[in-house]
C-alpha cells in the first residue's frame, strides 16, 4: 500500500481496525470511485490466537465475506455487512467495531444458525444490526436480493464499483423487522453447523 493510500485509510473509520491488524485477506481495501469513500471486502478478525515468538497465527474467530464502506474524515462506518457461523458472535462484531458504530449506520449480519424464515433487528453498542439467515448463498448475493439490485447490471463493474452500488442501496434501506434482544437471539438460535462437514478431505 502506498503512503498516500495509507494516509487516506488512516483518516477513515477503518484506521483503528487496520492498526489492530483486523482487516484480513482483502480483495478490496482502497478508495472507491466515489470521492472520499473507502471500501473493504475481506475478513474481519474478531478474536486473535495467542502469539508464540514471531509466528503469525490465524485468528481464532473472524467475520467472513465482509463488505464495508467508510468515508474520509468521518469516524463512523455508515455500512457494514458480513457472515457469521453463529448468532452469538454478533456480540464480538459489536465489540470489535465499537466506536466505529453509529445509531444511523446500516449493519447487516447473515448468520448460519437462525431460522431461515426469520429476520431480526438487534440493538448492541448503540447500533441497530439487521440479523438475517443464510444457507448456501453468499453475503454479496443475499445483499443483492435484499436491496433489489440487479446482478447483471453490477457484473460489468469492478469490485470498488460493486461496493459503491451495494453501499448506496444499503444506506437507503429502511425496512423494519422484529426487534429482539441479544439474549433472546441466543435463546432462539439453532446449533452451530460444522463448517468443514461435507467438504472433500
Amino acid at each position: 500500500m502506498s503512503t498516500a493510500t495509507a494516509a487516506g485509510l488512516s483518516d477513515t473509520a477503518f484506521a483503528r481496525l487496520e492498526a489492530e491488524g483486523r482487516l484480513l485477506n482483502p480483495v478490496l481495501k482502497a478508495a472507491t470511485h466515489k470521492a472520499g469513500r473507502w471500501g473493504f471486502r475481506g475478513e474481519l478478525a474478531l478474536r486473535f490466537a495467542a502469539k508464540f515468538a514471531d509466528e503469525a497465527r490465524p485468528p481464532e474467530l473472524t467475520c467472513d465475506q465482509v463488505i464495508a464502506m467508510a468515508e474520509v474524515g468521518k469516524p463512523k462506518l455508515p455500512f457494514f455487512a458480513g457472515y457469521l457461523l453463529s448468532f452469538e458472535h454478533l456480540k464480538d462484531v459489536a465489540e470489535v467495531l465499537g466506536d466505529t458504530l453509529s445509531a444511523g449506520g446500516k449493519y447487516f449480519l447473515f448468520c448460519n444458525n437462525i431460522d431461515l424464515s426469520k429476520k431480526y433487528q438487534v440493538a448492541l453498542n448503540g447500533a441497530l444490526f439487521y440479523v438475517l439467515p443464510i444457507d448456501e448463498s453468499t453475503v454479496y448475493n443475499e445483499l443483492l436480493d435484499l436491496l433489489y439490485l440487479e446482478k447483471n447490471e453490477l457484473k460489468k463493474l469492478d469490485i470498488a464499483g460493486k461496493v459503491d452500488r451495494v453501499a448506496e442501496a444499503a444506506l437507503k434501506y429502511d425496512v423494519t423487522f422484529d426487534n429482539i434482544s441479544y439474549a433472546e437471539g441466543l435463546a432462539l438460535m439453532g446449533p452451530v453447523r460444522n463448517p468443514n462437514e461435507n467438504r472433500p478431505v
